[in-house]
């Protein structure tokens, strides 16, 4: 009786029965492995605007549906699509009976990629996360492959930094205002209570926002729409963390108007993927609706997520070959464990009170106020008068010995001397490659620092019988970033008529953050001088108004400031919906204002560091449109387009924010527009869409940081070297390409998946490059220095596979297991390119009163040393499987495992790099790179290799 009651539901049956006058469709929705009847499941008439909701009961009903075929599409969170062909006969209702869904395995799919992939690569508090463009992944079969199995090479979807999408939690936007980008940690192993979501593809609409060009994501968080019952979890892997468990129960809403949902998660790993790379992460969650009545509902959600983890580092290839790819600088052995010295940790929790008003059948406005405090912090090693700790430090490795002396050791001049320790004592000795440091000290000597910062205790026998602190050489310190966000919104959406229907929205946001360096470990030490030791003079005092400092911890020291933005925004968007064509617009208006309040008065800056700074405005716009050509129930055509100004990131606004209250001169906003077209056609058996799109970038603005030698031109004879910022203005960008998925139900339990992405990410034009070295200031010269136009045209641009394919097979048993197989192919990934090598500064030799170029630099040999690197091609093969049990009972139990196995064979591959720019002329650039070992080599990023991840839970 199961097996027929089983197979009847996945045939779905169809009769009829007769109604009185007009053509209408119903069924009941049940859990394939409950049987119970979901609620709030949405069906939907394909290329209609026809809509219903399941009640209580599960029952849908549609009463006037034109006749003829169509598709009905049943859809609900936690749950695969279906898609139902049916034959519509006027004057008659057609009856579906019982319709099954069954659980959406991608669910799990996404929290493997967040597993495997919770990583970020930046040195920042931007709070920026490489990852979370992938994560815009819908049931898509293209996007499935994006996110699941092109994620682990970091490919991003139509190779877009994830400042151009939208990510929200319950229509507030959560992009940060420091760089445009979501910080995923702040809600990160809370994967069961923010399941609930909406996405939108391109600039697409949204019912929420304007949004961008790379896509529009919302998180929803009321507690009435949560499935009652609890789940539990426990995963473990060996990527960035080693093990999880996870507890979520939702309460559905009671006869008294309440509901409410709670989860908690704990992520932890002694040592990940690479070496040294610990994590500690602990969530929690909840959310409570009060039911007033049919008209308000009030709902509060409050998050809590702490995260911190060790960061690995970037390597040469030198470093690579004797170390290995899962080797980290980061770490060293203290008291018998591994301790790393760039851990990085977020901490920011978020309130907000959210107001549900239907205030008609065809109205509704949402209202949401938000606060968010906390912190972010990355720390890092410190170091006065001292040789750096560095193990990869350039006079460390064996490089030092040959590259820039022809591969010959014995022609090394006696003034490369080895650092004889870290109290900074140098021995004169003449060694050779072999003898370099690093083949026996690979780690940080954490021992050694502690010496350094102490002197020893002698008796009278002249034996050491302890030590006590002294003025630290060495401390730990963390760039930290502390901030006070206030958000107000409101999202109105009406039905203005059967075919028009507006959404319409307005927000207000202010931040006050806080950005100073704190020391958190004095290493042994008494107390830390807080000066500058690569200034001299006044140059050398972070504050002027406290000289010569010396700092403990939990002091603030080196740089101490305030930054302030205000962002107003608004936009309306009007769609509308007819038989064959479908289409909208929208527009928007926002303005930014940013402000930087210094704290210290810095010796370099000594008039311009000090208070506030002038404010800086923003003023934007943006348009958009698209439309749906209903080729028939089955094919469609859809285009969008959109142009909009974007004000840049307040991280780029000021070109030494850390230390100057002085801004980038002349900023223009960016200006974005997006072109994308697609055809789509979707069966019972067969879906497919082919998109081509265009996306172009004008104006941005981008800063880095970094040491060059030779990079400008210097009289003093000291070459031009300086620790400069590198600020890039007037970028443009050009993102063209296009995107297939194809999916094919061959059999009732084999599906066949096909995904391609091609794309050409490339600069469009030559920017300007201007370079700050606060050095110069103390010879009283302008700190900035025009280096002109960077020739940057036609490079690619970095860290993105511009070519992605895959194929994939899966079986689906109808006894709840699943297996499946993809085989992924990624290409033509390139290194980060240095904007300072490219401009005419290059070429001029430094050193020289007359600024001539070098005699010795030929077009071929520069084009040569120049050209862009481009990573080796690769293939990946995943394997995915998982089984699920239901315990029968009054109240039914259902056990589900699931696994994956990623990068079957070990295919070891970079995700991304960039050139050092350290040597900033030609010649001595070439020096380096002619002896075929040079000491400043490109530093890279790999991914995992073979890796695993599991996932055992129990509903009920």
């Amino acid at each position: 009786m199961k097996k027929l009651v089983i197979s009847t539901l996945f045939v779905m049956q169809v009769f009829f029965v007769f109604a009185q006058t007009t053509a209408g469709i119903t069924g009941k929705v049940v859990d394939s492995k409950t049987q119970r009847p979901l609620q709030n499941v949405v069906a939907s008439i394909q290329n209609t605007s026809l809509t219903a909701l399941t009640d209580v009961t599960g029952v849908f009903v549609f009463k006037e549906v034109p006749s003829g075929s169509q598709l009905l599409q049943i859809k609900s969170t936690g749950f695969k699509d279906q898609l139902l062909s049916v034959e519509i006969e006027a004057g008659k209702v057609l009856d579906l009976g019982i319709v099954v869904l069954e659980e959406d395995i991608t669910i799990e799919q996404r929290i493997n990629l967040i597993a495997i992939l919770d990583n970020d690569l930046g040195d920042d508090n931007s709070g920026s996360e490489n990852t979370a463009g992938l994560l815009q992944a819908s049931r898509d079969t293209y996007q499935q492959a994006a996110a699941f199995n092109w994620g682990q090479a970091r490919f991003r979807i139509r190779g877009l930094d994830n400042e151009y999408s939208t990510t929200m939690i319950n229509g507030v936007t959560m992009n940060k205002l420091l760089d445009n980008r979501p910080q995923w940690g702040n809600w990160g192993g809370l994967n069961d209570a923010t399941r609930n979501q909406e996405f939108t593809m391109g600039s697409a609409p949204s019912d929420y926002t304007f949004g961008g060009i790379l896509g529009t994501q919302e998180i929803n968080t009321r507690a009435s729409i949560y499935r009652k019952g609890t789940r539990i979890s426990y995963a473990g892997t060996q990527t960035n963390y080693n093990w999880r468990a996870m507890a979520t129960h939702a309460s559905g809403m009671n006869k008294d108007g309440w509901a409410f949902v709670i989860s908690a998660s704990r992520r932890w790993a002694v040592e990940a993927y690479f070496e040294g790379t610990d994590y500690s992460a602990n969530s929690v969650f909840a959310s409570i609706e009060k039911k007033f009545n049919d008209k308000h509902s009030l709902n509060f959600t409050s998050i809590y997520a702490q995260n911190r983890r060790g960061r690995n580092s970037s390597n040469t290839d030198e470093i690579t070959r004797i170390a290995g790819i899962k080797y980290n600088s980061y770490w060293g052995w203290q008291d018998g464990k591994k301790r790393n010295s760039r851990d990085r940790e977020v901490e920011e929790p978020i309130n907000m009170l959210t107001h549900y008003w239907k205030m008609s059948d065809k109205t509704q406005l949402t209202t949401n106020v938000m606060y968010q405090f906390g912190e972010i912090g990355n720390s890092r090693l410190d170091f006065v008068n001292a040789a750096n700790p560095d193990p990869t430090y350039y006079q460390n490795l064996p490089s030092y010995f040959t590259s820039q002396y022809n591969n010959n050791p014995e022609t090394v001049p006696s003034s490369a001397y080895l650092p004889g320790g870290l109290g900074g004592v140098f021995t004169p000795n003449l060694i050779g490659a072999m003898d370099a440091p690093f083949f026996t000290q690979r780690q940080i000597d954490w021992n050694a620092m502690y010496r350094a910062n102490t002197t020893a205790i002698i008796d009278e026998n002249g034996n050491e019988i302890g030590r006590e602190p002294t003025r630290s050489s060495y401390v730990l310190y963390e760039d930290r970033t502390e901030d006070k966000l206030f958000v107000a919104n409101s999202i109105l959406s009406s039905q203005l008529s059967d075919n028009i229907v507006m959404n319409g929205g307005a927000s207000y946001s202010r931040l006050n953050s806080s950005n100073f360096q704190l020391l958190t470990d004095l290493l042994g030490g008494s107390h830390f001088l807080d000066i500058d030791t690569f200034q001299e003079g006044s140059a050398q005092q972070p504050d002027l108004n406290n000289l010569n400092r010396e700092v403990k911890v939990g002091d603030r020291y080196g740089y101490n400031y305030k930054l302030y933005a205000d962002h107003i925004d608004a936009f309306t968007q009007f769609k509308f919906t007819y038989k064959t064509i479908d289409f909208y617009l929208a527009q928007s208006f926002s303005r930014k204002s940013y402000q930087r309040e210094g704290l210290y008065r810095n010796g370099i800056y000594a008039t311009s560091s000090f208070g506030k700074s002038e404010k800086i405005e923003f003023d934007n716009f943006g348009f958009k449109g698209g439309l749906t050509y209903k080729i028939s129930g089955k094919q469609f055509l859809t285009f969008n387009g959109l142009y909009m100004s974007k004000a840049p990131s307040m991280r780029n606004v000021f070109f030494n924010a850390r230390l100057s209250n002085t801004p980038i001169r002349n900023l223009k906003s960016e200006t974005v527009s997006n072109l994308d077209m697609s055809y789509v056609i979707k069966t019972p058996t067969f879906k497919a869409r082919l998109t081509g799109f265009f996306a172009n970038i004008k104006d941005a603005t981008e800063t880095s940081f970094f040491f060059a030698e030779g990079a400008l031109e210097d009289n003093d004879g000291d070459g031009g070297d300086a620790f400069v910022a590198e600020i890039v203005t007037g970028l443009e960008k050009l993102n063209i390409g296009a995107e297939l998925g194809l999916e094919y139900q061959i059999t009732s339990t084999i599906k066949a998946t096909a995904a391609a992405s091609y794309g050409q990410y490339t600069y469009n034009n030559n920017p300007n490059v201007t370079l700050n070295d606060d050095a110069r200031a103390a010879r009283g010269l302008s700190t900035l220095v025009n280096l002109g136009e960077s020739k940057l045209k036609n490079y690619r641009q970095p860290g993105i596979p511009q070519q992605a394919y895959a194929l994939g097979l899966e079986y689906r048993d109808p006894k709840f297991w699943w297996v499946g197989a993809n085989v992924n192919y990624l290409a033509d990934t390139y290194l980060d390119v240095s904007s300072v090598l490219r401009t005419n500064s290059f070429l001029r030799n430094p050193t020289d009163a007359n600024g001539f170029q070098f005699p010795e630099a030929t077009q071929s040999r520069v084009d040569e040393l120049l050209k862009q690197e481009k990573f080796d091609p690769y293939t990946l093969v995943n394997l995915t499987g998982g089984k699920s049990w239901r315990i029968s009972g009054k109240n039914p139990v259902t056990l589900g495992l699931f696994a994956t196995l990623n990068n079957v064979f070990d295919v070891q591959y970079k995700t991304g790099g960039f050139e050092q720019a350290r040597n900033a002329n030609y010649r001595e650039l070439n020096q380096d790179v002619s002896s075929g070992t040079p000491a400043f080599a490109p530093r890279y990023f790999y991914g995992f290799g073979r890796s695993y991840f599991f996932n055992f839970y129990i509903n009920f």
